[in-house]
């Protein structure tokens, strides 16, 4: 059962490992392997503090206080936080944008000359980035909290929609959708390496199913199959194309037992380091809870206060 406490850990074990890949981001894997890092950073690619999130957190707190303000999904509020966020600075750790994916900003300016929300998101292949799998997170929760366990097709729809906004690409829906099906199996208590299994199998069954879906699903045959987990890591990417993020998420939870070794593996992939930590961390932080967040990583983290207040309020808006 999803507590306000898990919703917590969710948002600030994604916060956390956001800020923790930041200073590195797109910095090479054999780099990392010389100089790996081992503690939360600061400066590096942005010259940011340490303790700082991303646009990953961001659009994620965004869509976040909408919800929770309206006590409902409307995508045309969500797109408009998400342009405050662009324009004036919100929903930002410092006070400052930064970081923002080229398909997001096509989405936003989409927005900005009026085309409607479910159709700003571009459909492209070349589309098909991280930019809705880093904010997917509170959809699963209000999935879980309003519906329960088990994600109908109008459940789905309400991911493929909330991924629409800015990635209309169908690796992207599938990517999002496959996330939400793991993190319910965690809210419902399941085992992390049986949440992930579970979840997998009930994405692979769903999307079997639509023909819309049959020849992108196929793409997905590589984290679909059982000795995935087993993979040596110079065969994970760790891109900021979707479905190389999800791969490097969900092998860097399968492999790791505790949130620090977590965060620690996925940003020392190297390339996108901040969203493929944010998208594990997020997962992580569910499952292990906020005591398992090393504290000094929590002390830096910026707007602590205000990501707490934020997860709890959008609990008890939906609870």
């Amino acid at each position: 059962m999803i507590t306000e406490k898990i919703c917590i850990s969710m948002l600030l074990g994604h916060a956390v490992a956001d800020a923790a890949g930041v200073p590195v981001e797109f910095t090479k894997r054999q780099r990392l392997k010389e100089k790996p890092v081992v503690d939360m950073r600061a400066y590096g690619t942005y010259g940011q503090p340490a303790g700082t999130w991303s646009d990953d957190t961001s659009l994620t707190v965004a869509a976040m206080e909408s919800m929770t303000r309206l006590k409902k999904i409307d995508y045309e509020d969500i797109l408009k936080n998400f342009l405050d966020w662009y324009n004036d600075d919100k929903f930002t750790a410092t006070d400052e944008t930064f970081d923002c994916g080229n398909t997001t900003a096509e989405a936003i300016a989409n927005f900005r000359t009026g085309i409607e929300p479910l159709n700003c998101g571009p459909t492209q292949d070349f589309s098909a980035g991280n930019g809705s799998l880093m904010r997917i997170s509170p959809v699963a929760m209000y999935l879980y909290l309003t519906r329960g366990k088990n994600l109908d097709a109008a459940a789905m729809e309400t991911v493929h929609n909330f991924s629409s906004i800015t990635h209309g690409q169908k690796k992207c829906l599938i990517s999002c959708g496959i996330y939400c099906l793991i993190a319910v199996e965690i809210f419902d208590g399941q085992d992390l390496k049986v949440a992930i299994s579970n979840g997998l199998a009930n994405a692979k069954k769903f999307y079997e199913n639509l023909r819309e879906f049959e020849d992108t699903l196929k793409i997905f045959d590589r984290v679909f199959d059982e000795k995935f987990a087993g993979l040596p890591e110079d065969e994970i990417k760790s891109r900021g194309y979707v479905v190389d993020s999800l791969e490097a998420a969900i092998w860097c939870l399968q492999n790791t037992d505790n949130y620090k070794d977590l965060v620690l593996k996925a940003v020392n992939l190297g390339g996108d380091t901040d969203t493929i930590a944010a998208i594990a961390g997020g997962l992580a932080g569910a499952f292990y809870g906020l005591e398992n967040i090393p504290e000094k990583w929590l002390g830096v983290l910026k707007k602590k206060d205000y990501l707490e207040k934020m997860a709890a309020d959008f609990y008890n808006a939906f609870k």
